[in-house]
């Protein structure tokens, strides 16, 4: 509604216009934890693989003011260029996990730097096919705000538009079930500088099978004489199933001069995030 329409509304005093923003964070945020607001949540992402049939998270507010969360269970697509869209019905080969879930509680209130864990269950595994399953616990913070009959009534006529920011945090969990495999390859690496002197690394992830790929992504510069510097990382990406591909553009660090650039190569590396991390694809990019 235009706000010149409200001009000849004459049985309030005041009117309020109350914008909410909801923010869904993605699930490739560098570090063990996520946090969106002041909601801090560990581990970021749940994988059931196996005989294992539960999994704790633990939440923790780290503001300064008490905090309502609501819980419930979303459905996403990952697209080509890595970001996230809401959707209800799966895309081919697709397969939700939220049927097979379980979790507890649904609401939480945390005072300022109280953590309280969520627990999540896996139930009807007899029922599941073979292959994987995921679906995103979302995390909203509920507004803390007072009921309009308590607000303050002026005979000032104008408008104000008050925001409030309510904070979501998505958190993919992953159900394995039967055989399962993947497997990944780069294709279509090229680097260029841009404009404005970044250097920019683009790269393709191919994922092929009916699993889920995970891990971190460096890349190192080798000159000519043989030194390495880590110019490059991405800590926790994913290639979702179905996702045949996805595109990836990484601005590189200039710890070495764009002169440099011009010769040596470039080593990227896509490991995963075990104790003893396995190389799941790595190719070298000569500069020239």
């Amino acid at each position: 509604m235009h706000l010149s329409n409200f001009k000849n509304i004459t049985q309030f005093n005041k009117v309020i216009l109350t914008v909410i923003i909801l923010i869904l964070a993605a699930p490739l945020l560098p570090f063990k934890s996520v946090a969106q607001g002041n909601l801090l949540i560990t581990p970021r992402r749940v994988a059931f693989d196996g005989t294992k049939r539960s999994e704790e998270l633990n939440l923790a507010n780290v503001g300064t003011d008490s905090a309502t969360y609501v819980i419930s269970f979303i459905q996403i697509r990952m697209k080509e260029d890595g970001t996230f869209e809401k959707i209800t019905e799966p895309d081919s080969a697709q397969l939700f996990a939220d049927k097979y879930l379980r979790f507890f509680p649904r609401t939480v209130t945390l005072a300022p730097n109280e953590a309280q864990t969520i627990k999540v269950q896996v139930i009807r595994t007899n029922e599941m096919q073979p292959g994987e399953y995921r679906s995103h616990l979302y995390f909203r913070a509920v507004p803390n705000e007072k009921p309009l009959g308590e607000k303050e009534v002026t005979k000032d006529s104008s408008i104000s538009v008050r925001i409030i920011p309510i904070f979501g945090i998505s958190v993919p969990v992953i159900i394995r079930s039967g055989e399962i495999s993947s497997k990944v390859e780069l294709s279509d690496v090229s680097f260029k500088v841009e404009s404005d002197t970044i250097p920019v690394l683009n790269m393709t992830f191919n994922r092929s099978g009916n699993m889920s790929v995970y891990g971190d992504v460096s890349v190192d510069y080798i000159s000519a004489n043989g030194k390495v510097t880590r110019v490059g990382n991405i800590k926790g990406m994913a290639v979702y199933a179905p996702n045949a591909k996805r595109n990836v553009c990484l601005p590189l660090d200039k710890k070495i001069s764009n002169k440099d650039y011009q010769s040596g190569k470039l080593k990227i590396n896509y490991s995963d995030q075990s104790f003893k991390p396995v190389t799941l694809t790595e190719q070298e990019l000569v500069l020239k």
